[in-house]
Parts: structure tokens; sequence; C-alpha cells
């Protein structure tokens, strides 16, 4: 794709009207004459990443809303968004709107420059956001990490970097997901460590961001984000009690529950409004054709359009919400706006929304005799009007003013505030909330953005308690978050490092053995002579010296420009190395059976470089796959660097000197040139390794492999 970050764009000297188009997207623009210039003053520079129009739910509809609104309030506005929705092996929906209907206003101010199969975009983007006063990226989901984490780094949005820079904010709608897999805390671990500051919706998503490392966690309610429009007249109607269950339908939403409650109460019907999503679909369709129920159930499985809210929701009663679990939802407040009671579980959010008996009913989550006590009050004509009139409109703008009070408080450099880099606390927004651990849900397009309750952690508005468990928790972490932070400030304070492909000696070589522990120590020791970030593993260090050789030997154009993904994770020393240097590589932590660049789904010739080296390297059974997937995903002159164990066949993993050139012989099939001379020393001291060996079932040697695609 054409990246739509153009490379003579830059954001400074933005000047905002007010007005969310008044600017070009990414040009400069006249200087403010003085009339202006203590408005200009006031305002900040933000760029917000995340979903928008087309992608569909609550976090897109959310994203787009805070572009408006900070634009709203004289702030210089752009988001970055996806050219494409998201990969189908990342989200278990279909993440579009259908025709093209926006939920809320699209933002004009927006730049779709990223893509899910092009990293170079990612860096790309970042490169043209040093600039901005702050970057809010929008996190949805772990697998989005890398991409984040990328894009940061090239706008130099990290913390403890001397002199002006970005402010790195996550507004994060969920910690983890609602269906945790392998791999999702420490994903989040890696992100929290490398942002200023984190934005959570709820004190217990704000416990389980400080039990990641987040090193400046702030509370705020989620302000409501309505679709619908205006609510329809609603006048009395006879018969039965109409419930209405709308949004993403999933497990812990406890339809099934109110399935069963429901066969006991005669009195009251259901319409089911939402995408029902993998197994519950089976649930669901089975306790509906029940005879008891027979009727009373109306599945509608499918988006529900926002232009058709309004009609839907004048058309039902009463809100059902019967939730296992919830962090934030704003559909109390959608019923509440449309003139509907709500009857939902008694848990947070939902127990500081609804006053139980007067706008609604409250019930314990999972308890299905309960929630058929509250469906036969609602069976009373009476006590559904007493409820419907309990009922008051919502405010729609004040949460919005405290919220954007919260993202303007955080994207200031924390030490402008507090004086003090190293101070580590929970920043309680005025409305703090409180929920379970599951977190928002991040693909409902009418649930997964509201208010929290108002308590929390502001002495003044909640239990002390509560803020003693916050404040007794941050300090359980906060010595070993000072000692990192420590550290990365230091490392963070030295210089770009220097260096030019001749600033290395002879003996660094692309394609190289290790066979004798002297030889990865005099790399160690050469690492820190060049003043490279140090290092306490002399074969990590071996490993990665030669493939930064290679990369700048090969692939460098003197700007630092080339898309390197870096398969080691987010630990990895060439990554350390390259940033060290002026790169901005993509870190992948690899996991499974196959290369993490098959999951990024890339383009084909899309990477510069892809590096996998101990001590996350390849052995004899996927060096194959390995190959395979670099050549299509490098291109032309591409540089694949990989080490790969030698040794007997008894070995784990381990290949043979035989092997190595079958290997080369396969990768020369798929159109890869290996980098140096195998008949040569190379072979020679793979021989010589060989021969020292002193055991039959370990390896001996680790090779280094650098290989250019034609």
């Amino acid at each position: 794709m054409t990246d739509a970050l153009s490379q003579g764009s830059p954001l400074r000297g933005h000047q905002s009207s007010g007005a969310p188009g008044a600017a070009s997207h990414l040009g400069s623009v006249p200087e403010a004459d003085d009339s202006t210039a203590s408005t200009a003053s006031a305002a900040l520079r933000i760029a917000i990443v995340g979903p928008t129009h087309p992608h569909k739910g609550g976090v897109a509809a959310h994203t787009t809303m805070l572009a408006h609104h900070l634009a709203d309030a004289g702030h210089d506005v752009t988001l970055v968004s996806w050219a494409h929705l998201y990969p189908s092996k990342l989200h278990h929906a279909d993440a579009s709107v259908p025709d093209g209907l926006p939920e809320v206003p699209p933002f004009p101010r927006t730049i779709r420059a990223l893509s899910w199969a092009r990293p170079d975009t990612w860096v790309r983007a970042g490169r043209r956001l040093r600039d901005v006063d702050a970057i809010l990226v929008v996190h949805v989901m772990p697998a989005v990490v890398p991409a984040h984490l990328a894009l940061l780094r090239a706008a130099g949005a990290v913390p403890g970097l001397a002199g002006p820079r970005p402010q790195s904010v996550v507004v994060c709608h969920n910690v983890l997901p609602h269906e945790p897999h392998v791999g999702d805390a420490r994903l989040m671990a890696a992100l929290f460590a490398r942002v200023d500051s984190v934005l959570v919706h709820s004190t217990d998503q704000a416990r389980v961001a400080h039990d990641l490392g987040a090193r400046r966690v702030s509370v705020a309610d989620l302000p409501p984000h309505l679709p619908g429009g205006d609510p329809i007249a609603r006048g009395p109607r006879p018969g039965p009690t109409r419930l209405l269950a709308l949004g993403l339908i999933r497990e812990y939403k406890g339809i099934d529950v109110l399935l069963r409650a429901m066969r006991s109460v005669p009195e009251v019907t259901l319409t089911i409004a939402g995408e029902i999503w993998g197994a519950n679909r089976g649930v669901i369709s089975r306790l509906a054709s029940d005879p008891a129920l027979a009727g009373r159930v109306e599945i509608r499985d499918g988006y529900v359009p926002a232009d058709a809210l309004a009609a839907l929701l004048a058309d039902h009663d009463v809100l059902a919400l019967p939730y296992r679990s919830a962090t934030a939802s704003q559909n109390v407040i959608l019923g509440h706006a449309h003139g509907l009671p709500v009857l939902a579980s008694d848990i947070a959010p939902f127990s500081q929304q609804v006053v139980d008996g007067v706008n609604g009913l409250l019930v314990p989550p999972e308890d299905e005799r309960a929630l058929a006590g509250a469906l036969r009050r609602l069976g009373d004509p009476d006590v559904r009007r007493r409820l419907a009139e309990g009922v008051q409109t919502p405010d729609l703008s004040g949460p919005w003013a405290h919220y954007l009070g919260t993202l303007e408080a955080l994207s200031v450099d924390e030490s402008v505030l507090l004086g003090d880099t190293g101070s580590y606390a929970v920043t309680p927004g005025p409305h703090s909330g409180d929920g379970p651990e599951d977190g928002v849900d991040d693909d409902d397009p009418h649930d997964g953005d509201g208010d929290g309750d108002d308590g929390g952690l502001d002495p003044g508005r909640g239990p002390v308690s509560r803020q003693a468990r916050v404040v007794a928790g941050a300090a359980r972490h906060a010595a070993g978050r000072v000692r990192r932070t420590v550290t990365r400030a230091v490392a963070s304070r030295r210089p770009l490092v220097t260096l030019r492909p001749d600033d290395l000696p002879d003996w660094v070589l692309a394609t190289d053995v290790l066979g004798e522990p002297d030889e990865a120590d005099d790399a160690r020791r050469l690492s820190r002579i060049l003043g490279l970030p140090r290092s306490l593993d002399s074969v990590s260090a071996w490993a990665a010296l030669g493939a930064l050789a290679a990369i700048l030997r090969v692939r460098d154009d003197g700007r630092r420009s080339a898309v390197i993904v870096d398969e080691g994770g987010t630990r990895s020393l060439l990554s350390r190395w390259a940033r060290a240097v002026g790169f901005a590589p993509v870190e992948i932590d690899f996991t499974g059976s196959h290369p993490s660049v098959a999951a990024l789904d890339v383009d084909t010739g899309s990477l510069d470089v892809i590096v996998r080296i101990h001590p996350s390297g390849c052995d004899a059974d996927d060096v194959d796959h390995v190959l395979e997937q670099a050549s299509w995903a490098l291109r032309s002159g591409g540089l694949l660097v990989l080490t790969i164990p030698i040794g007997p066949r008894a070995a784990e993993g381990a290949v043979g000197p035989a092997d190595v050139r079958g290997i080369l012989a396969r990768a020369h099939d798929l159109g890869f040139v290996l980098i140096g001379d195998l008949d040569g020393d190379v072979n020679a001291r793979m021989r010589e390794a060989a021969s020292r060996a002193r055991a039959d079932d370990a390896a001996y040697g680790l090779v280094r492999l650098s290989l250019r695609r034609r």
C-alpha cells in the first residue's frame, strides 16, 4: 500500500481551529497570528492510533469519538488507523461495518497508514509522529502489541529519552482479553514497560496493569458514545413484558442463564439481537427451542446497525444484562437514554448505574432463581411503569470532560507535573470505575464502553480501604519498577551509537561458526568497545554482532531505514543493538511450531531483514519452514540471518556439517545466496568443532548463516 504519511509532512507547526477538519491531514499550515497565539499555546498535538470506521465495535466508536472530542477541545488531532480490518486469525467475528454505514461520524483527519501485513508501515508511521506532543495508543488485543511497540519506538516515544519527545499513553480497554491465550501477559508486560502511562477504566484493571509492570496508571470512567440517535416515543402496550438482549452475544453475558430462568415465567418474551459468537450459538439455539419457551424467544442473529437501534429499543420494555462478569459497559446508559429500565446482574459497573427498584432491578450473577423472581416482578405492568418513570436521562457530556482532562494530564511529561520522574502512582480520574477482572468487550458494537462506579480511588468519593488496597499493591511493585526504570533511563541517555560497516573488524563475519567459548567472549568485548549496550551472554553477543554486521554491510542505506523483523522477542539483544545505532526493529515473540513472521501474514516482498538467531534460533526441524517463509516475505536483496546448532545426530535439534550443505542447497532453490564462503574457513571450523566434541548427544557449536534473497 502507499504510505499515507508522506515523507515531507511533519506534524510540528499544526494550528487547530477547533474544527476537526480545519487543517490538512499532515501538511504544514501558516503561522498563527497574535490573536490566536494564546489559544494555540494551550493546544496539544495529539496522534491517536487505533481502529475506526469501517471497523465496527465499541472500541472503534470510542476511538473515533475521542478524536472528535479532543479536536473540539482545541487540540490538533490526527487519527492514525488501519488500512485493512483485523486479520481473521486475530478476530473471531466479521470486523467490518456492513454496507459501510458508520456507527459514529467519521473523523475527518483520519490517516489509514497502517497495514497488518506491512511492518514497514508501522515504522514509517511512527517516524512521522516524532514531533507530536503525545501518542495515544488504543489497545484492543495483545496480538497487536508488536505493531504498537514498533510504531512507538520509531516515534521516539519511549520512557527515559533525553530531550523533547512524544508522551506515550496506552488507552487500555482490556488489559487482558476475555479469552486469554498463552503469551498474552508477556506481551502486555512488554508494552507497559515501554510506555509512559496507561489509562484504564476500572480499579481492578489498574491492579492488573500494575501487576504487569505499568509504571503510571490512571483510572477514569469510559465516557458514553451512544449509537442509535434520539429515542423514539414509547407508549403503554398490553401483553407480556418484552425483554431485549443486545450486542455481541458471548458466554460471559449470561443469556443462557436468562433463558433457563424464563422457562418458569410465562409472562415475559425475549429478543436476542446481535452476533452470536462461537459455541454460544448452539447453546442458545438449544435453550430457545425448549417447549416451555415456544413462541417467546426471537433470535435476530447478526449485526444491528446503529440506525436500527432506536426503533429496536422502542419496541421493548426492559433491557436485559444478565452478565456473569463485566468491567465496563455502556448498555445501561444506552437503555436509560431510550427510557428503558434495566434488568442487570449485581456487579460493577451495573451496580453503580442501576438503582435497584428505582430505574431497574439487580440480581446476583448466575442466580437462576433470583433472576426468575425478578422476571415475575417485571410481569406486573405497574412495576414496569414505576421503573420506567424512575429512569433519568443520563449525562452524556460531563463524563467526557473528566475523561479528556485525564488524558490531557497524561499527555504532558510526568516530570513537568510531578517534578520527579521516579514517582509511581495510581492516578484516579474524577470518577474512577470499579469492576470485575474480565475487561471491556472490545468487539461488541453496542457494549464494551461505559462508566464504572463513582468511588474508586478518590478518598473524597470512594472507600478509604479500597484506596489503601491499591496503594499497597502499587508499593509492592514500586522498588522493582524504580530499579528497572533507572536502568532504562541511564541507557537511554546515551547518544546514538555511530557505527559504520568499516568500524567492524574483518573477523566479524556474516556467516560464521562458533566452536570455542573464547570466540564468543571476544565478540562481547568488541561490542563494549564499539559502545553497544551491555550484554552478559557471550553467545548471544556473538550471534547478534554478526547479524548486525550483515545488516550494516548488506541492507543499510545510511539512513537506517531497513525494516527489520526480529523473531527473538522483546528481550532480543540484536534489537537493542539495532536501536542503539538508529534502526527501528519490529520485535516478534517466537512461539509455537511456526515462525511468527507467518502469523504476521505479511505481504510478499515487504521486509528488508528477518533475523532468527540464538537464543531463539532455528533448529533442524524448523529451518526449512523459516526459509520458505522468508523467501516470499523478503524483498529482492533482503537479508535472512539465522543460527542453527551443530552437533551429532543424537543431539536434539542439531545439524551436522553435511546437513548445513543441504540447508544451503534448499536455500538456493528458494532464491537465496549465501553471504560468505562455506568451502573456506567456515567449513574447516565446523570440522574442528566436531573434533573437539565431548559428548555424542549434545551440540558442539553454533553456525550463523546470512542469506541474501536474489
